[in-house]
């Protein structure tokens, strides 16, 4: 379904990717873990257009979206929940999940039942369905990236991007992330989550690529990256 293949990427003079190549099928959940400044940030920004690779190809479905911006790809159906939530903090927790929806209220996505994932959302996030008029900037932390998630998700997509859920949560809201992350893979949702917590990721995901220095140093089925005693010993510690 989504194939990234050889991709070159970063920020003006400084390369970050150095032919990054990974593929996501159909209902999968993959994981991307590595290091702090691996890459992997980067990466899914390249996906979405957020940012314009130097070479290489993003294909959704067999269709090349390389280098096109960030609301054109969205438009064919790839959903972003950035790094940081960057939720609409002047818009009712409403409103944030209605822009999630717009290019299906706008016809430039099927449109489907609207409302009902409108319910649907309020019934995976029960918080989000007490604070429906508040404002996401007076939201606590966790909150507000439940409704980035859920904002990702009212776009009904065909893959989902999920950029450090976890970040900046205490564990006991970490867990519920990682619950509803769960939830979705029974749902059959396509997603690609980038995870600073790896031994939480290789637990939920079903394929796992690990990242150094802007390229893949590992990847496999994520029960076998979780036993990997090399993966183990760099990323989840003596504790895992």
């Amino acid at each position: 379904m989504l194939e990234v293949t050889d991709l070159v990427a970063g920020y003006g003079k400084v390369k970050v990717l150095h032919g990054l190549s990974l593929t996501v099928q159909e209902g999968q959940l993959v994981t991307l873990i590595g290091s702090n400044g691996a890459g992997k940030t980067t990466t899914l920004r390249a996906v979405s257009g957020m940012i314009v690779p130097e070479s290489g190809s993003v294909r959704l479905d067999g269709e090349d979206l390389t280098g096109l911006p960030a609301f054109k790809i969205t438009k064919k159906g790839l959903a972003h929940s950035p790094e940081g939530r960057r939720v609409f903090p002047t818009q009712s927790v409403l409103d944030n999940l209605l822009l999630g929806a717009f290019p299906r209220l706008t016809g430039a996505r099927p449109r489907g039942d609207v409302e009902a994932d409108l319910d649907r959302m309020f019934a995976l996030f029960p918080r989000l369905a007490e604070r429906r008029t508040q404002l996401a900037g007076t939201l606590s932390g966790g909150e507000q990236q439940m409704l980035a998630m859920a904002r990702a998700l009212m776009l009904n997509p065909r893959v989902l991007l999920l950029d450090e859920p976890s970040m900046g949560l205490a564990p006991r809201l970490v867990a519920e992330v990682f619950s509803t992350i769960a939830r979705l893979k029974e749902e059959k949702i396509t997603m690609l989550l980038v995870e600073q917590f790896a031994a939480a990721a290789l637990e939920v995901a079903d394929f796992g690529y690990v990242m150094e220095n802007g390229r893949l140093a590992a990847h496999g089925p994520a029960a076998m990256l979780k036993n990997d005693p090399a993966v183990r010993a760099a990323y989840l510690g003596h504790a895992h």
